[in-house]
């Protein structure tokens, strides 16, 4: 018994390397990628991260959370049926071909996945590949709360990082700076679906009832979750980070009403809707609080305001980080880009900054600067036309 669930396990790792969303995803982050340095490029003439950087982000902690989720999946005994895998493959795709990665999440997936599959029972149409048993809509319910809150823990933790700077036009027609996130996640992680020659090893288990002698098939199921946020009011990772917390605390309350729902299967539809109001909702916020804050990364009467820094160049080396102000160069006081690159001149061999930090607080950060280093500091700033944009 125990050979033979290893070697299922094992046939269902290996099948994830045939499921098209593992090769789906690639395609989606290379072209995230590009749009996002050709965009770079046309601000500020060069880009910040490389063309591959989303693609090399895709499993992030992803995998660390499918894990989790699989050892869940598997001790609940969590049956989902072949149609609802069906259903949110092609979601999926046709939501990944429009490019609209914020609609990637499980809310919209599994939410839309469990109303499509209810209608087609609930009708009794009859389509190719579609089998259903309501009593399987509690284990979708469940899933998709498991995955909203992998979803705002992923948002925490990787989200943050490494978010795009961007120019835009103000309502007053002045540049301003804001910063974009989007990423592309996924978690791999197993499923049971019913059918196979796999018998339950417990008397208890599934916890979902499918019968006391049903035969299951283990796969590894690759999950895509999109992310598209721009901040323009506050630093990134505050925004960002209130985000992912909203989202997982929607994710929590998905997972209750899920639970719930394996006593009271109607819930689970209840679950759907408010997993896809819900999560509509902690969009339109972030947008609404980003809008009615004023504008964070715009010139300052005091210093030259940090936009992003280049990965790698001294400005990185320096822990320079976008928020920050400069206020001297070289012992020189300094309001404007030029007054930096020209108070940079004096001593191109070695560069001494004064920075007011993110908190107010001053501190002084200095480096030797050698012939041929990634473009002088590498410092991005805001500009009042972006084809004067320049790095420093």
């Amino acid at each position: 018994m125990g050979f033979e669930w290893v070697m299922e396990f094992l046939s269902a790792a290996g099948k994830l390397f045939l499921h098209p969303l593992f090769y789906f995803s690639f395609f989606l982050c290379i072209v995230m990628g590009y749009r996002r340095v050709k965009r770079e490029r046309k601000d500020f003439k060069i880009r910040i991260e490389d063309g591959y950087f989303e693609l090399r982000n895709v499993f992030s902690i992803g995998v660390i959370i499918g894990l989790c989720l699989s050892v869940v999946t598997i001790v609940l005994g969590m049956a989902i049926p072949f149609a609802a895998l069906i259903v949110m493959g092609i979601l999926s795709i046709v939501i990944g071909m429009t490019l609209q990665y914020r609609l990637l999440t499980p809310a919209h997936i599994i939410g839309v996945t469990i109303f499509t599959l209810f209608f087609i029972h609930e009708f009794e149409l009859s389509i190719p590949f579609i089998e259903l048993d309501k009593s399987l809509y509690p284990a979708l319910a469940v899933l998709m709360g498991l995955l909203i809150v992998g979803e705002g823990i992923l948002i925490r933790r990787n989200a943050v990082k490494g978010t795009s700077p961007k120019l835009i036009q103000s309502n007053r027609g002045m540049t301003v700076g804001v910063h974009e996130s989007q990423r592309l996640w996924m978690i791999p992680f197993f499923l049971f679906v019913p059918g196979g020659e796999m018998v339950a090893p417990f008397e208890w288990w599934p916890v979902f009832d499918l019968g006391k002698e049903v035969a299951i098939t283990p796969i590894l199921v690759p999950f895509l979750i999109g992310f598209t946020q721009q901040v323009q009011g506050q630093l990134p990772k505050d925004s960002i980070t209130i985000s992912g917390t909203r989202i997982m605390a929607l994710g929590f309350g998905v997972l209750a009403i899920g639970i719930g729902s394996i006593w009271l299967p109607i819930l689970s539809i209840a679950a759907a809707a408010i997993a896809l109001f819900g999560r509509e909702w902690v969009a339109y916020a972030n947008k609404m609080s980003e809008q009615q804050l004023p504008f964070y990364f715009t010139k300052r009467d005091h210093g030259v305001l940090i936009l992003g820094v280049i990965p790698y160049s001294p400005a990185d080396k320096m822990a320079l980080q976008a928020g920050e102000v400069i206020t001297k160069v070289n012992g020189v006081v300094v309001h404007t880009e030029k007054q930096l690159y020209e108070a940079l001149q004096r001593n191109r061999a070695h560069c001494k900054l004064e920075v007011l930090d993110v908190f107010d607080q001053i501190r002084f950060v200095q480096r030797a600067l050698y012939e041929g280093e990634h473009h002088e500091l590498g410092i991005l700033f805001v500009q009042d036309k972006p084809e004067e944009q320049q790095v420093v």
